[in-house]
Order: structure tokens, then C-alpha cells, then sequence
């Protein structure tokens, strides 16, 4: 009997469960030189924005025990120049393209979603809302049911049903279903969990915050307990959505905690800083581990552990 390793998010199928991380491969164009992208179940981008973005002050990474904290900045090209540039070479890459946006208010969010309208070769569009939103005083869009519900709303609207909506949410939060509840009530198809956990580093020589923005978000191993965590309890709760889970996972045996959990598919991020084929290497190991517990198709696994 041969094994199903596909799966389907938001009405869009992909060969493998097995995606990057938003801003752990930029566009791709890196990991390309160690092996196709059609390999992957799919590539999401670098979140992008509106306008050309320089990014924060450095310095913006910092190492912490089993992971790290990075400090980026969303920087970026802005939505033309990706569109033009780096988005055409993917799709032409012959990779599924999930796009991540990320905007500093409402408008942002539907203007970007409006550029993307009409371009073949997208399956999905992920919603970054756990970014710092300039209308409500550096708050996170995330952190706020009727923020969270506003943004996806404007990029319903605005996509016009062209692409699935797959809302990335923040665990910073007393209770994420109540935020999951939120976003797919105004048109989220889809939920990618979880985002980075706000962290902080202080230099030990200089007792001041080590990176240049002084907060930064925590990934890695770390961090997988509480992807878990919230994947399980989204799962829970709306067992009909599906799950991009992500967090930590530098394994076939991390990611099948998550397919566990309720995710439909797994993001890899940190672990290919240390290894350019993590991605390779944990979607052979999660395939092998799926046929050893006998499971006819990645589908049977998911959210197994809500039935023991």
C-alpha cells in the first residue's frame, strides 16, 4: 500500500507537509543552491511590506540557549520590487509560493493585499499580524481579537477570494483561541502557530539589552513545548481549520508532535541556519516515522493525539 504524503491547506494541495519558515529563507533564492524547491511542500517568504524596509539597529541577532533571538526588523524591497524580483523567480522556480505580508496599520494590510491580486502562482497568502501596530501605540495586531479580526477582514475584502488567508498568530497572549476564534470568524482559511515568543537578552560585560531593538523573537527548540501547546488547543477547539504549525522543530520526530497536535503541515525555520537541508533531511525523517506507526496518509496523523 503506497503512502499518501500529501495534505491540503485552505483548499490548496501540496506535495509534502514540509514548508520554510517565514523569514528563515528569505525568498528562496538561498537554499535553491543546496537543492530544488519543488522538494518542499512549499516556500514562504520573508514577511513584506509596503515600502522598502533598512530594518532595526544592530546588533539584531543573539544566541540562547537551545535557540536564539533575532531582531530583524521586517526589512525588506517593499511589494513592488518583490513582486518584480524575487516573487517571479520563485514561481518560476516551478516552487508552491505561500506569501507572507505584514503591514503598521488596517490599510497597509488591503493595499497589500490588492498588489498580489491577479498573479498566477500563488496558493496562499500568510497574514503576519503579530507585528508592531502603529495605530494602537506599538501594540501587536495578534495580541487584540478586534485588531486581529480588522486586519483579516481588510485582506478578505481585498484579496476577493483569490487565495487562501492563513492568519499567523502571536502565543504572546493569555488565550489564543479567543484570538483564532477571531480571525477565522471574518475569513481566515488557515492559522500558522506560532509565531516567535518576545524575549530579551542583557550583555553581561555592558548590563544593557544586547540587541540593538532590545527585544527580539525566540525560536527554536526552546520554543516547541509551546507550539505544541497552542496547536493542540487551536486544534481542540476548531478541528475543521487547518494548521500551519511551526516552532522549533529540528527533527522528523518535532515535526510528528505537531502533525499530533493538529497541524496539517510544518514549517521549518532555525534549524536551517545550522543545516541548509534540515527541510530535506526532517520531511524524509517524518515520512519514515508516519509509515512506522502505519499510517496510510499524512491526513490519518493529524491531531492523532486528541484520540488517546
Amino acid at each position: 500500500m503506497s503512502f499518501d504524503y500529501s495534505t491540503s491547506i485552505a483548499g490548496s494541495v501540496f506535495s509534502n507537509p514540509i514548508f520554510t519558515a517565514s523569514g528563515c529563507a528569505a525568498s528562496g533564492r538561498e537554499l535553491a543552491q543546496f537543492f530544488s524547491l519543488k522538494e518542499l511542500g512549499a516556500i514562504v517568504t520573508k514577511s513584506i511590506m509596503l515600502k522598502a524596509r533598512s530594518g532595526r539597529d544592530t546588533p539584531r541577532m543573539a544566541e540562547t540557549p537551545s535557540g536564539m533571538l533575532n531582531s530583524i526588523g521586517l526589512q525588506g524591497p517593499g511589494i513592488d520590487k518583490f513582486i518584480e524580483e524575487d516573487l517571479s523567480w520563485l514561481i518560476s522556480s516551478g516552487a508552491k509560493v505561500v506569501v507572507s505580508i505584514a503591514g503598521e496599520s488596517v490599510d497597509e494590510y488591503g493595499a497589500l493585499a490588492r498588489r498580489l491580486r491577479g498573479i498566477k502562482g500563488i496558493s496562499a497568502i500568510e497574514v503576519n499580524i503579530s507585528c508592531p501596530n502603529v495605530e494602537n501605540r506599538g501594540q501587536v495586531f495578534a495580541c487584540h481579537p478586534a485588531s486581529a479580526r480588522a486586519v483579516i477582514e481588510s485582506v478578505r475584502i481585498n484579496l476577493g477570494g483569490e487565495y487562501p488567508i492563513i492568519a499567523k498568530l502571536s502565543p504572546d497572549v493569555t488565550d489564543i483561541t479567543l484570538i483564532a476564534e477571531e480571525v477565522i470568524n471574518a475569513g481566515a482559511d488557515g492559522l500558522a502557530l506560532i509565531n516567535t515568543l518576545l524575549g530579551m537578552v542583557i550583555n553581561p560585560k555592558t548590563l544593557k539589552p544586547h540587541l540593538g531593538g532590545k527585544t527580539g523573537g525566540l525560536s527554536g527548540p526552546a520554543i516547541r513545548p509551546v507550539a505544541v501547546r497552542t496547536i493542540f488547543q487551536v486544534h481542540a477547539k476548531f478541528p475543521k481549520i487547518p494548521i500551519l504549525g511551526m516552532g522549533g522543530v529540528s527533527s522528523g520526530s518535532d515535526a510528528l508532535e505537531l502533525i499530533a497536535a493538529g497541524a496539517s503541515a510544518v514549517s521549518i525555520g532555525t534549524a536551517s541556519f545550522g543545516d541548509p537541508y534540515a527541510t530535506i533531511k526532517i520531511g524524509k525523517e517524518l515520512q519514515e516515522l508516519l509509515i512506522s506507526h502505519n499510517f496510510p496518509s499524512l491526513a490519518d496523523a493529524v491531531g492523532i493525539a486528541h484520540d488517546r
